[in-house]
């Protein structure tokens, strides 16, 4: 099935044809940036996790979680990994997987179980969102994943 929406800009369709130039100078960067900004974020985010996972028992029990531990643990690596694997464009569908089933998770944990609704839901659903187009998209044009020529 083919997309309906133009990978290039498409000057003849523009409102403004000369900005179609610009556009398409700066598809693959602005992917990349988002790319980017998104795993470096995660992993400053799950940085804290990551040093000492174990605080995070009782959060991930109480989701229902079990063995707390292991789920602790792999909350912590999937945040501050992912984020990491994110930035560099290394393994990237895997990684935007787990990052985005994890803020999943967080978005049931904050309108659910915090009962804090759109509102204390709204960041993880921004970032669950990003993550989720960087899965469909994969790395982009700038990423390990295009120099080694091998995508999931």
């Amino acid at each position: 099935m083919a997309s309906s929406i133009p990978t290039s800009s498409s000057s003849s369709r523009l409102i403004i044809p000369a900005l179609g130039k610009l556009y398409d100078g700066l598809h693959d960067i602005s992917f990349a940036l988002l790319r980017v900004m998104a795993g470096v974020a995660l992993a400053i985010h799950g940085w804290p996790k990551i040093q000492d996972p174990m605080k995070l028992v009782g959060m991930v029990e109480s989701l229902g979680f079990a063995p707390g531990p292991l789920w602790a643990v792999l909350l912590a690596a999937t945040e501050f990994i992912g984020g990491i694997l994110l930035a560099l464009g290394l393994l990237t569908r895997p990684a935007a997987l787990a990052t985005t089933i994890v803020l999943l998770v967080t978005v049931y944990f904050h309108w659910i179980v915090k009962s804090q609704g759109y509102d204390g839901a709204e960041k993880s659903l921004l970032w669950a969102a990003m993550t989720f187009l960087i899965l469909v998209r994969g790395a982009g044009a700038h990423s390990i994943d295009r120099l080694l020529k091998k995508v999931f």
